[in-house]
């Protein structure tokens, strides 16, 4: 994959907006969230999801892509033209009624049944590193119909259990979240700098869906901690069209956040 943006390439982090983009399912309410996200919502608004709706942590509504290019969920092009200009606790208050379809977050550590740690790393049972904990990133994983985490693939990320559960998944396994009283939804796909991954409708693990161009099985394995569950309909995540590309660089034109 090329890093330099030119009409013939495109970067890891186009790889994973359009992955993140093509899960947005038209109409859905979308809980979108920082960095990549924000690029896969407006990708999502132009391609396949023209009717979603989006909401902003900040207390931000809107139905309607933001018209200009924006780093952050608070830039002016997002506020204009919203459909509800708010506050957090308002927004939460839609999470908390059910009324999120999907939400996207992201993790310093993930482990086979999608359980996210962004609180800290252990070492000998000892805390090393302190992380900046959990923001708004437990409801969303709680409390919206489903989710999708957006990271990088490393293998000290990709862990067999994480050390803290800041974001559940599926905890230990099927059954997990309804024993502790979370009704709903859970991780439906983990899109990384490598691959694709969704989730076992019985077993709840994660399963390897599909592979970007130039990755091997390999190499994902080698960056993960425990034996990939592969899928039997393994193929290539479809790269980002030049359509596609054209509309997440009108977006983010100096590679802030897709990279350069």
């Amino acid at each position: 994959m090329g890093t330099d943006l030119n009409k013939n390439t495109y970067s890891s982090g186009e790889m994973m907006v359009a992955a993140a983009a093509r899960e947005i399912k038209d109409g859905e309410v979308v809980f979108v969230g920082m960095r990549l996200p924000l690029l896969g919502f407006l990708l999502a608004k132009h391609t396949c999801a023209p009717n979603a709706m989006g909401i902003y942590e900040l207390g931000i509504v809107r139905d309607t892509a933001a018209p200009e290019p924006i780093l952050t969920m608070g830039d002016l092009p997002n506020i204009y033209g919203a459909q509800w200009l708010t506050d957090t606790g308002d927004v939460m208050g839609l999470l908390q009624q059910g009324q999120v379809d999907v939400s996207f977050i992201g993790g310093a550590q993930i482990d086979r049944f999608g359980n996210l740690n962004t609180n800290y790393i252990l070492d000998n049972d000892q805390v090393k590193m302190r992380l900046p904990g959990s923001g708004g990133a437990c409801d969303l994983a709680s409390l919206s119909q489903r989710h999708i985490v957006i990271m990088a693939h490393q293998r000290r990320r990709f862990v067999p259990k994480v050390d803290y559960i800041t974001s559940p998944g599926f905890g230990d396994g099927a059954g997990w979240r309804r024993k502790v009283g979370l009704t709903r939804g859970g991780p439906s796909a983990v899109i990384t700098t490598l691959g694709v991954f969704h989730f076992d409708p019985h077993t709840c693990e994660m399963v390897l869906h599909t592979i970007h161009p130039g990755v091997s099985v390999d190499m994902i394995q080698a960056n993960t901690g425990w034996p990939l569950n592969v899928s039997a309909d393994l193929h290539q995540t479809p790269p980002p069209t030049t359509s596609e590309r054209n509309i997440i660089r009108k977006f983010d034109p100096k590679g802030f956040w897709i990279g350069t």
